[in-house]
């Protein structure tokens, strides 16, 4: 291998040998020189590409090979495009023999985060060099209320081209829990007290609206949705997730749709529509938006914590007309990140990422579905998570502390509900490495199968 100025491990020879496919014994043997030292902390990794070709691979057989070990602890992803050694023997005690991946660092299961190795980094540089490149000086200045104009602009013609939203002002918040925050305040300001919301369903956001002071009613979801008829008489606003329901990953049918619209009209109330997980469908495309049956009835909600990264704090609200004066525009994100991601959806940039994370999620889905085998698994081919339903004996519980022995972290589904019911486990892929799906799969059944010689 050739030579470099930061001295990366260019010229270790590595002993392929053994058996398995070649992204296997690739990890295995790198595995090997960094734990002998061969390769010491901070030293920087030949890039995938290079060394895919001094050693004849495919590029991808390097990048799953370095995936699992940045998913194990031995290696890092630097900022930029290196990937630097991140073990070292000082901190690791007496040398000991190869340790299954769950020995050296945990595997994430837990839903709410989309792949962060696949973040568009070299893209959303681009767009933060074309607005410090160009932007006016009075660019950098105090943010603007309700959003910068011009993102607010572009994200409207990316709802209605893409989500079949109608909307003409759409306002930038911190992310769906911000905007979520400011609608139950207005809710409030009205004099409406009570808030009906999916049972089972994200608490946190629950949790946002009694600090709003509403009352949180828990309406039950079956496989057709939120059941529109046992919303409770005298509640007159809704939080729902049509899309692509958390955690049960059903789909609003089209009845039930139609039926909220009518129960909204009937009372005079307001459907706050949390468009969660709506760009990842799988097995069709993606459904549209319920604001854009009837926007005078609808608060439209999103983010770009699923899609891009929650690191990012942008997110949206589009309310209907006779409620915006009541939603407050308070503070927005900076200015410089709010251009940077307009001029990445003016670019196509963002459409870009999402059909390829498509692919990488069905893919991975896919995979984790046929390695968890005769298990049980519930929710439409959509989004980043699946439900996992245990035996009606089991004690869900139990087997998240069991898993978490093993270095497997899932979450129990009574986790999102209000009162606890069957046991279940919610298992998200969205940030799990392609090579840990094996590894993950079978550290969970060894979970399950514990706690089931137990019951």
């Amino acid at each position: 291998m050739r030579d470099s100025q930061t001295n990366p491990a260019w010229d270790v020879l590595l002993d392929l040998s053994g058996p398995g496919p070649r992204h296997e014994r690739l990890t295995r043997a790198l595995r090997a020189v960094i734990r002998d030292g061969t390769l010491g902390e901070s030293a920087t990794l030949p890039p995938s590409r290079a060394l895919a070709v001094d050693l004849g691979f495919s590029r991808w057989v390097v990048t799953q090979a370095y995936e699992q070990l940045i998913a194990e602890g031995y290696l890092a992803a630097r900022t930029g495009s290196s990937t630097v050694v991140r073990w070292s023997a000082a901190g690791a005690g007496p040398a000991k023999p190869d340790r299954p991946m769950n020995a050296q660092a945990g595997i994430d299961l837990a839903p709410g985060l989309p792949d962060l190795r696949h973040f568009p980094r070299e893209r959303w540089a681009d767009a933060v060099r074309e607005v410090l490149a160009n932007a006016p000086h009075g660019e950098f200045g105090y943010p603007i209320p309700g959003g910068h104009p011009r993102l607010r602009a572009v994200l409207a013609d990316y709802l209605r081209r893409c989500r079949g939203a109608v909307v003409d002002d759409v306002r930038i918040a911190f992310g769906v829990t911000d905007a979520f925050g400011r609608v139950c305040r207005a809710l409030h300001s009205a004099g409406i007290t009570r808030v009906a919301a999916e049972e089972p369903g994200w608490l946190k956001l629950r949790e946002v609206a009694t600090r709003a002071g509403l009352d949180v009613v828990g309406v039950p979801v079956d496989q057709d949705g939120l059941r529109v008829d046992e919303i409770p008489s005298g509640v007159r606003a809704v939080l729902v997730t049509p899309a692509h329901q958390f955690p049960t990953g059903t789909v609003l049918s089209p009845a039930r749709r139609a039926g909220l619209l009518g129960w909204a009209r009937d009372v005079d109330g307001l459907i706050i529509e949390d468009d969660y997980d709506a760009e990842f469908r799988y097995d069709r495309r993606p459904v549209g938006t319920v604001q854009g049956m009837d926007p005078a009835r609808v608060a439209l909600l999103g983010s770009v914590s699923k899609t891009l990264s929650p690191a990012l704090g942008l997110g949206w609200y589009a309310v209907p007309p006779q409620w915006t004066d009541l939603v407050e525009p308070t503070p927005s994100p900076p200015a410089l990140d709010q251009l940077a991601f307009a001029t990445f959806l003016e670019r196509g940039a963002y459409a870009r990422h999402l059909r390829a994370a498509r692919r990488r999620y069905r893919a991975r889905r896919d995979a984790l579905v046929t390695a968890l085998g005769p298990l049980p698994l519930s929710g439409v081919a959509a989004g980043l998570h699946l439900v996992l339903d245990l035996r009606e004996d089991a004690e869900a519980a139990a087997v998240v502390r069991r898993a978490a022995a093993r270095g497997l972290r899932v979450s129990d589904l009574d986790d999102y509900r209000a009162t606890p019911s069957g046991p279940g486990l919610v298992l998200g892929y969205g940030n799990l490495a392609d090579g840990s799906v094996g590894t993950a799969a079978r550290l969970l059944r060894e979970a399950i199968g514990e706690e089931a010689s137990r019951t």
